[in-house]
């Protein structure tokens, strides 16, 4: 038996990079130092990937109810065997992409509800090919808030190193972004975001808060939301313990979150920290959905289809995101 926390990882999009980032992930000696990775997918995709990529790892398929923490291997790879290589079409989302990645991403999301494996981490997903194989996809963390049946908050969190954004609202139209806005609910995400970060190793993490309007609405004049809405969150915050300031314009809290000055920075919609962070880091940055039973982390960047096949994807995303899962997953199990 192992004291390394196990990582349930699957397989993304067949068409992009994620056949050959898996493959290069499981020959990374430090990720194998710090975890157990616990491959989902098709094992004929994933040799295909590791073709691509030039790696011959070494891990060993098992069947699918083995118990994982006393099988022998340093890696291990459950085939569903739902996808025959000649069935993907590079570089283009499909229907038969879609259902692969989908597949791989419950199994593993299964895996963690269950209790055998102590983190997931899946590579890259293309949004188009996942609604062609269910419709109402939303995203992964309404897919996976139903798969684990969670009914408490839960959120999408981007980490650059030390350096995390989270969001009140997410995949949401932007003219739709004042009118979901409240105190309770800006409230709410900065409770997990000091749930989350503390469970990440912050000892008490400081978090700004942006506001919504251009100069963080300039007293008023450019709107009131920050006055009526962001204000009191930030207010309840403080009562609670919580190390949070705010709100700050949009336009520079970042910069003082770079600097040190902040550990965090919530925002109040997806590209008004996403452009940010992208822009410090988009080689290296991590997307963590925070609030479940168990760590889930994935690169930030996509399925790279204009690259794909070439064997030149870098892993830096997708082994910072591997890494965290590890750590968060330690810090549990200890």
């Amino acid at each position: 038996m192992t004291a390394k926390p196990l990582i349930a990882l699957a397989m993304g999009d067949p068409a992009g990079i994620s056949p050959e980032l898996t493959a290069k992930l499981v020959t990374l000696d430090y990720i194998r130092a710090r975890a157990r990775l616990v491959v989902i997918g098709d094992r004929r995709i994933f040799d295909e990937g590791a073709r691509v990529a030039g790696v011959r790892p070494e891990l060993r398929t098992v069947e699918q109810g083995t118990d994982f923490r006393e099988a022998e291997g340093e890696a291990l790879f459950v085939d569903l065997g739902h996808l025959d290589p000649a069935e993907v079409e590079p570089k283009t989302a499909s229907l038969a992409g879609g259902r692969f990645a989908l597949a791989n991403y419950r199994h593993a999301l299964e895996l963690g509800c269950d209790g055998r494996v102590d983190a997931v981490c899946f590579t890259p997903f293309n949004k188009q090919a996942m609604r062609l194989a269910r419709a109402d996809y939303d995203d992964e963390i309404a897919f996976s808030a139903e798969v684990a049946g969670l009914k408490t908050a839960a959120s999408e969190f981007n980490v650059l190193g030390q350096l995390w954004n989270a969001r009140v609202t997410s995949h949401i139209p932007l003219k739709d972004v004042a009118a979901r806005l409240s105190s309770e609910r800006i409230h709410r995400a900065l409770k997990l975001t000091d749930f989350c970060m503390r469970d990440a190793g912050f000892a008490r993490p400081r978090i700004a808060v942006a506001g919504l309007n251009p100069h963080a609405g300039d007293g008023g004049n450019f709107g009131r939301e920050e006055i009526d809405v962001i204000e009191p969150a930030v207010a309840a915050g403080q009562r609670e313990g919580i190390a949070v300031e705010g709100p700050f314009p949009a336009d520079t809290v970042f910069l003082r979150a770079k600097g040190g000055a902040f550990d965090a920075v919530l925002t109040m919609y997806h590209d008004q920290g996403q452009i940010a962070m992208k822009l410090m880091g988009f080689d290296r940055g991590v997307t963590l959905l925070g609030g479940f039973p168990f760590p889930i982390c994935t690169p930030a960047h996509g399925t790279a289809y204009d690259i794909a096949g070439q064997g030149i994807a870098s892993t830096g995303a997708s082994r910072a995101a591997l890494l965290l899962a590890a750590q968060m997953a330690a810090r549990r199990v200890a």
